[in-house]
């Protein structure tokens, strides 16, 4: 998939309504995980990622900064994420309990 031609989305837009089930892309361009919710603070927002399992089973939550991931909107206006980490890296990251 090329980036290059989606928009980043606005801050106002980095919020669990505009997130929530959205895809995220790995650094070989493969789908690695799915946005389940989003944690803010004042100044602060992590995205818990599901990673791994199999139609949401099984899957693994960890939380990454919002600022590691270039969330942004195709040209359909679909939201997505893209990030420089594996899938594998992704999965060895600790998992995120609430």
């Amino acid at each position: 998939m090329d980036h290059s031609t989606h928009t980043l989305l606005p801050r106002q837009d980095i919020n669990q309504a505009v997130l929530a089930d959205a895809p995220i892309y790995g650094a070989d361009d493969h789908k690695v995980g799915t946005i389940s919710h989003v944690h803010q603070s004042a100044n602060r927002t992590d995205i818990v990622v599901d990673v791994g399992g199999f139609l949401g089973l099984g899957a693994k939550p960890v939380l990454i900064n919002a600022d590691q991931v270039r969330l942004m909107r195709d040209e359909k206006g679909e939201v997505h994420g893209a990030t420089s980490w594996t899938k594998k890296q992704l999965e060895d990251m600790p998992e995120h309990k609430d």
